[in-house]
């Protein structure tokens, strides 16, 4: 086993949707490590994925959505959340809003590097 280390500046950013960049900082098959950044008003639209998503806000505010309004609901700097497994989700940023994703198991469409 070797041991790794990428600094989010070294991570190559990409914008799978429009005003949202993802840096993919570190992975194996069992789990992820992501930095997303989402522009003010950008949308990542109702999903789901076999992995477990666990988030936590660095900077910003965004509204998550989910298959009813009931699941529905706000985080800000400080803020945690989890996305069980095939849960459907998505999210809107309310001002530039910063994440860090942890991805369990590992999402192989994300491994670019």
């Amino acid at each position: 086993m070797s041991l790794k280390q990428k600094n989010v500046n070294e991570a190559k950013p990409v914008e799978a949707i429009p005003g949202i960049f993802r840096r993919t900082l570190a992975y194996n098959d069992a789990s992820m490590l992501c930095h997303f950044t989402l522009k003010k008003g950008a949308e990542i639209p109702l999903h789901h994925h076999v992995p477990t998503q666990i988030g936590y806000v660095v900077s910003g505010r965004a509204r998550f959505i989910g298959a009813t309004e009931a699941d529905a609901f706000e985080v800000g700097p400080g803020d945690s959340y989890l996305m069980p497994s095939n849960v459907p989700h998505g999210a809107i940023a309310l001002e530039d809003t910063v994440f860090i994703e942890v991805f369990c198991p590992s999402r192989p469409e994300y491994q670019d590097f």
